[in-house]
């Protein structure tokens, strides 16, 4: 089976958040990027999980500059076979999902994986547009996935229970928790991934349809007020009068 893994680099979550030129860009100076936790530990160990279980080949692709290849050393380093960045910057998300759907059609994949939303935006937007662009089913926000042949067999949450789906390949799948455990990268796989082949293609000719017009930080929290345990009446009246809940 040919899977094709989703990445995407965020920011740590110990990263200092800050912006620039009057809070239209994002500020990356001394910001350490990550792999977008929700690819990694779901969508590209499932798909190692696959490819060893099965046989097959599993590729991981990502829209970016050369800023992005060390993070996808360190996905290569988890056991990926190949490495494909896109030369773009990913302006928007039916940007990024266009140039995805693009490669993925021309190299003809049994699966794309990715997962349910990057940390950094938490659009959830890229799975659907990719699946789109390929005309193709889309599972979303999957738990478990077992594979048959071409045959797929899917979990996913629903109000009150959980539903189970099969489909067969090709398809695009979201991944959630559930989906597997972390891995953490071995110096064997962290040796092999300097030799791994990491290529870089051209982006195709297609126009975002979004721009960001600004970024604004979340308010400061206000400071915690300790309440004596014994003093129901202050508790009640600032419930009341501060916070309005009740």
């Amino acid at each position: 089976m040919k899977i094709l893994v989703c990445i995407s680099k965020s920011p740590d979550t110990t990263s200092k958040i800050a912006f620039k030129d009057g809070n239209s860009k994002f500020d990356e100076d001394g910001v350490q990027y990550i792999v977008n936790p929700y690819d990694e530990w779901y969508a590209l160990v499932r798909a190692l999980e696959l490819k060893e279980a099965n046989g097959g080949s599993v590729s991981i692709i990502t829209v970016g500059n050369a800023s992005d290849e060390a993070i996808m050393r360190k996905a290569l380093a988890i056991g990926a076979d190949e490495a494909i960045r896109i030369d773009a910057e990913p302006t928007d998300a039916y940007y990024v999902g266009m140039q995805i759907a693009e490669y993925a059609k021309a190299n003809a994949f049994d699966m794309v994986l990715t997962g349910k939303e990057t940390i950094n935006y938490n659009g959830s937007q890229v799975g659907g547009m990719i699946a789109e662009g390929m005309d193709l089913p889309f599972i979303s926000l999957a738990s478990k996935l077992d594979a048959n042949g071409n045959t797929l067999t899917l979990e996913t949450e629903i109000v009150g229970g959980l539903q189970i789906v099969e489909v067969e390949t090709p398809v695009v799948v979201s991944c959630v928790k559930g989906m597997a455990e972390q891995r953490i990268p071995n110096m064997r796989g962290i040796m092999a991934a300097r030799t791994k082949p990491l290529t870089v293609v051209p982006a195709a000719d297609i126009a975002p349809l979004t721009v960001f017009e600004n970024y604004t930080l979340p308010e400061a929290k206000s400071a915690c007020k300790m309440i004596d345990p014994e003093n129901m009446d202050e508790l009640v009246a600032l419930l009341h009068n501060e916070a309005k809940v009740i």
